[in-house]
């Protein structure tokens, strides 16, 4: 019994002792942030001058100069900050003798030689700073730290600074390799890291869709959004008629944003996929393109499952003039079912956007279908636009 109460009361001590030690190294920690900061003000207040002799001196043809005197560690780190801000704000010339400064002060020496510390911390901080000053040569060590690094945040700094340092299209595809290998579904992510790139990035995305690996399709899909890039036409034509569900639907729908020329056969194709993305996606387009020889799809469309198809069909149906809306107008007055209230919804939307139209053009065309109500549902009242009633399909999307 003695014993048993004396073990109790040297684990009472002992937890003590480890919970006084964790505040003691908390508050240790918390003094040690606080003179960091502290000496960072200085240093940048005592670099004050030379900061401001490099920036007035980064358009001229002289090398730019080291920092002056001998420096502590914390005081070089804090310069080589500084320069790091400039080089991700800065481009072309100015930004090359930013990142050799680096190298001529040592700092990328420096960061290399971190990469191989024994502390993980220290190996992605200075991966870090390495593709802050867009350091080529670290790059193969970085890869291999990719490469070994089971997937995590942390994998994300890595690429990235893989993704800034690139020199070569083949190693971005090895980043891309090991970044997806864990088949996480980070692809848009990918895309973001991939375009952090110097490189041509139209070329790089041209070999990436063609490439036999559907995860570097998806990046690729997903990195050509925004970007005007002609050259990629062909390969997504093909990739319309993808197997993958999710190749194919990004495939439709970043080809359609290039307005292209559709044949008759293919829009029925298309209108026709077992994937819901695709068919929204055209019946969207088809009102943008001004396709009215596309008006008998669109209207079959508005009984599709799926409510963005009805609602991208009715839309595109109000876009194609008196046609189309009047065949808004006979389902809204005659239809039944989902078809009718989505009709009902956008020809209510289309009358209530009178004020709207500024141009002579515009007037004309609401005033054409204004008569076109008024001779289905009489004269025109003004009241809120309904909802459309929720009712039937897949309403998660």
């Amino acid at each position: 019994m003695y014993s048993h109460l004396t073990v109790a009361v040297y684990f009472i001590y002992g937890c003590l002792g480890l919970i006084l030690a964790g505040m003691l190294t908390l508050f240790w920690l918390r003094i040690r942030a606080i003179r960091t900061a502290k000496k960072t003000e200085i240093y940048l207040q005592k670099h004050q001058d030379y900061f401001k002799f490099v920036q007035t001196h980064l358009s001229g043809v002289s090398e730019l100069p080291l920092p002056p005197g001998k420096l502590t560690p914390l005081e070089r780190r804090v310069i080589q900050q500084r320069i790091m801000e400039w080089i991700e704000q800065l481009k072309g010339d100015m930004r090359d003798k930013l990142i050799k400064l680096c190298r001529d002060a040592g700092f990328v020496d420096d960061d290399i030689k971190l990469l191989d510390s024994l502390l993980y911390g220290r190996r992605i901080a200075a991966a870090y700073r390495l593709g802050g000053m867009r350091a080529a040569e670290a790059v193969p060590r970085m890869l291999l730290m990719l490469e070994q690094q089971k997937y995590s945040p942390l994998s994300i700094v890595i690429a990235r600074s893989i993704a800034k340092c690139a020199e070569r299209e083949e190693q971005l595809t090895e980043m891309l390799k090991h970044l997806l290998r864990h088949g996480k579904p980070i692809h848009n992510l990918a895309a973001d890291i991939l375009m952090e790139t110097s490189l041509d990035a139209s070329r790089l995305l041209l070999k990436l869709l063609d490439d036999e690996n559907p995860d570097f399709v998806k990046v690729a899909l997903v990195a050509m959004w925004g970007q005007a890039v002609p050259e990629v036409v062909p390969s997504l034509d093909r990739l319309v008629g993808a197997e993958e569900k999710e190749v194919r639907a990004s495939a439709v729908k970043l080809y359609l944003s290039s307005n292209p020329v559709l044949k008759d056969e293919t829009i029925r194709q298309l209108m026709a996929d077992t994937d819901w993305e695709v068919r929204a996606a055209v019946a969207k387009s088809l009102g943008n393109t001004h396709a009215a020889g596309s008006i008998p799809l669109l209207r079959a469309a508005l009984q599709d499952p799926h409510l963005r198809v009805r609602n991208n069909s009715a839309e595109s149906l109000a876009k194609l003039g008196e046609t189309g809306f009047e065949v808004l107008c006979q389902i809204a007055k005659h239809g039944s079912g989902v078809e009718r209230e989505t009709a009902l919804y956008y020809v209510e939307k289309t009358m209530a956007q009178e004020g709207e139209h500024q141009k002579l053009d515009q007037m004309v065309a609401y005033n054409k279908k204004k008569l076109l109500y008024e001779r289905y549902f009489g004269v025109a009242e003004a009241k809120p636009v309904r909802q459309v009633a929720a009712v039937g399909g897949d309403y998660t999307a």
